[in-house]
């Protein structure tokens, strides 16, 4: 299998820097599989689950709360604005992720800046119904 570098930072630290076979990325467009040789963009992110597989075997998630992926042939790099591994992502979190954002756009005087948040608000409330989901099952 073809395999390409990726990194996942968030300001804090990398998550994950190595060679993957294909990574899923929730962008606002919508969700993309990137494989070696892809197409060259630039994507925003969208709060949501990044899931990469190292090998035929091995897979990992991480969860993103928003940010940019820049794919070019041989790479992917995701600059996350906040990125956890999936272990340390429970309901609390996302709540308290909710409740910054919602004071946040409260505080806000500017109109593009209240609109980001307004659509912050929508993805991370939609993310945290299908995350409630997903542990209930």
């Amino acid at each position: 299998m073809a395999t390409f570098k990726f990194e996942l930072v968030s300001p804090e630290r990398i998550l994950f820097s190595g060679d993957v076979v294909s990574v899923i990325v929730p962008s606002v467009e919508g969700e993309m599989t990137v494989l070696a040789g892809h197409a060259p963009l630039v994507a925003v992110l969208k709060p949501g689950i990044v899931m990469l597989q190292t090998d035929a075997n091995n897979g990992k998630e991480f969860y993103v709360s928003g940010g940019i992926a820049e794919v070019n042939a041989e790479s992917l790099t995701i600059l996350a604005e906040q990125a956890r591994f999936i272990e340390d992502v429970n309901l609390e979190v996302l709540d308290k992720e909710i409740l910054t954002a919602e004071t946040r756009l409260a505080g806000s005087q500017d109109e593009a800046e209240q609109k980001r948040l307004a659509d912050q608000l929508v993805q991370l409330r939609e993310f945290r119904g299908v995350f409630e989901d997903r542990k209930a099952a």
